[in-house]
Parts: structure tokens; sequence; C-alpha cells
């Protein structure tokens, strides 16, 4: 039910493409998965990702077991049909949820307890109930549980985290039971390139279909994210999908696929939309700002989205003023397109062995 081929790789760079075969779909790599935290991405229809052509998503097993419960979504049918979505998912195993609920929660070897963001709800999660969980929701593609260091945090916080992740993922393993979903891995060690290596090496010894880069995006430096995954690309099997977890910044996905990476997700693109920040070749815009209220242009001149098309920026100014929905879905629209063509125009340089020139015209535009 699940493959990973490499197609093609660039010559002047370790950017990829590949070919992800599961359960509902083909889906070519590198690709972007945007976020639907609550079997929704928010304010957008499953009509409209299919419009953007997103092939996988990726939903919260944390906020799913919370609400509405998993039983109540394998009573729908599953994840799939719960929702109206008949392409692929990624379910996530709630270990960075369990990581930021860092004031209701307890970690041991044997899981973590934590009270509910919701009800303050007493519960105790381990890598076999999560496994369980996600064998339920249905997803295609699941994930270990792992433990999340923050950063920063000191050296020896971090190898107890690398080496618990661990024994959580050979547990996960022998839960694991349907051969409709794959179970992929997860790399933890902080920013220390040793504990980055040994984690690398006891996870990709379990022979996982694919392979996880976690605990990054939670407040490094960009130069420490971008180490750490070159810290492991050398230990990661070629004829495996790697996912980097949780990053979805323009400039990161640039980076991150330049060094290998196939997977991504990441709720900046719909959050930002939200927060009526916009996505153009040139960088990020603020259209809830002054400056754009008498500005007709759209809000990316070079972006072919139907929102580009037909809105200015003034409009999405006053929808959001005035507290419209419109303006979030919108932008939201917008900022999906935006990526998921970034992700497009890359595996088209990769394809012509023209990546590095595509990585630079990039900067040359985009203002981080």
């Amino acid at each position: 039910m699940f493959s990973y081929r490499k197609i093609k790789k660039d010559e002047g760079s370790e950017a990829r493409i590949g070919e992800i075969t599961c359960s509902h779909g083909i889906f070519e790599t590198p690709l972007f998965m945007p976020v639907g935290t609550q079997a929704t991405v928010k304010t957008l229809t499953p009509e409209e990702l299919y419009d953007i052509k997103v092939g996988l998503i990726l939903s919260n097993t944390y906020h799913l077991y919370m609400r509405p419960g998993a039983e109540l979504i394998a009573k729908a049918g599953g994840l799939h049909r719960f929702m109206g979505w008949d392409r692929g998912i990624i379910t996530d195993s709630g270990g960075y949820q369990v990581f930021s609920l860092s004031k209701l929660r307890k970690i041991n070897d044997e899981g973590v307890y934590f009270n509910s963001h919701i009800d303050g709800s007493g519960h105790f999660l381990t890598p076999e109930k999560i496994i369980e969980i996600q064998e339920m929701l249905g997803g295609d593609i699941i994930m270990c549980f792992d433990e999340c260091a923050p950063y920063p945090c000191p050296y020896a916080q971090a190898a107890i985290a690398v080496q618990r992740t661990t024994r959580w993922a050979e547990r996960c393993k022998q839960k694991h039971t349907r051969e409709d979903q794959v179970l992929f891995g997860i790399i933890q060690g902080s920013v220390y390139p040793e504990l980055r290596m040994k984690s690398a090496r006891e996870i990709t010894a379990l022979d996982f279909p694919g392979y996880a880069i976690g605990g990054l995006s939670v407040g490094e430096p960009k130069k420490d994210m971008y180490g750490s995954i070159e810290a492991i690309s050398h230990l990661l099997p070629e004829e495996k999908p790697r996912y980097l977890m949780g990053v979805g910044a323009p400039e990161d996905l640039v980076e991150a696929v330049k060094r290998g990476v196939d997977m991504f997700d990441c709720v900046l693109p719909t959050r930002l939309a939200r927060h009526g920040t916009a996505y153009t070749r040139r960088g990020k815009i603020v259209v809830r700002n002054a400056v754009y209220a008498e500005d007709f242009m759209p809000v990316d001149p070079d972006c072919s989205c139907y929102v580009c098309q037909k809105y200015s920026r003034a409009y999405i100014r006053h929808l959001i003023k005035a507290q419209e929905f419109l303006a979030l879905r919108l932008l939201s629209y917008h900022n999906v397109y935006f990526i998921t063509e970034l992700m497009q125009e890359m595996k088209e340089a990769i394809a012509k062995d023209r990546f590095l020139n595509f990585y630079h015209k990039f900067y040359s535009l985009y203002e981080i």
C-alpha cells in the first residue's frame, strides 16, 4: 500500500524528485502538506485544496483524540470519510503538542501524563496508545510517539529525549498492525549534531518505511536548523522519504529541499493568512496595514491563483478591517497556493539540473 521511488537527483545539490504511493494516491515530492489540525485546513474546503493540487494533508492526533475522539471518527469510517477528503492523510503522533503543554504534563519512560487544554481532565498516553489512536483515525501515514526536547535545553536533557524516542519507536513498531498504513520513525537530538547522528543511526536501524526529522523550528536559529539536517542527511537511506516536521517558511523549504528533504508540513501559511499576512515573490506583506488601503494591485502580481487574478490588496484589507471571514479564506487560499507552486517550481528546476539557479533567483527576489 506504500512505496517511495526516487526519480531524479539534482546534479548541483542534494535536492531530489521522488514519488510516494499510498492508499489514497500517488504524489510527487518534494511536497508541502497543509495542516488540518481539527480534521480541516482552516477556512478552506477539500474542493479548494484539490483545486490548488494539494495531495497530502496532516491532521493532529492529540487534538482529534481530545475532540471529537478517535472512536467517533472510526465509527464514521475513518478520517477520510469523516472530513470528506479522498487524498492522502498523515497523522502526527501528538509528541509536539505534548511538548507544548509543558505546564500541564509529566513525562517518564512509560509515557506522558497530561491535563487536557480543553477541560483539565487527566490523560495518560503511551506509545502503544498513540498507535491505537492513529489506527482508529485511519491516516495513510502515521508517526511514532517521540519526545521533542525544548530549545534551548542542556545536552543531557536532549540526550534523554533521544534515548526515550528510540525506545518509544521500538514499542510503536511492535504495536503497529494495520497493513494499509505505514509508520514513520522520528529523529530527535535538538541542535546537537552528535545527538542527531546518534538518533538517526538508532531510528534507521529499526527499518521504517520513512523518516521524519522532528524537534526543529522550535525557536532555534536558522543555521542550527539547517545544520541539524546536514548532520544526518548522509545517514538517511536514499531509497526512503525524508520528512521535516513543522517547517513551512518559504526560505526554510528552499534550504531543506537543497539538503535533500522530501516532505514538509506547517500551519504557517494559514496562520499568517488569519493575521492578515500574505506571501509574495518578494517576501511577506501585511495586507492589513494602512499602506495597502488604496493599493489596487493583486496580492502578488506574479501569482496566478484566482485570488490574485480577481481581488486587490485594498479590497482584502477592507474585508480584514470589517472582520469579514472572506478575507481569511482568500488569504489562506493564496498562501497555500503560493507554497504549493513553490514546491512545483523546485521540482521543475531539479528535473533540469537547475536547482542552484532557482535557489539564487529565489533569494535575489525574496526578502526575509
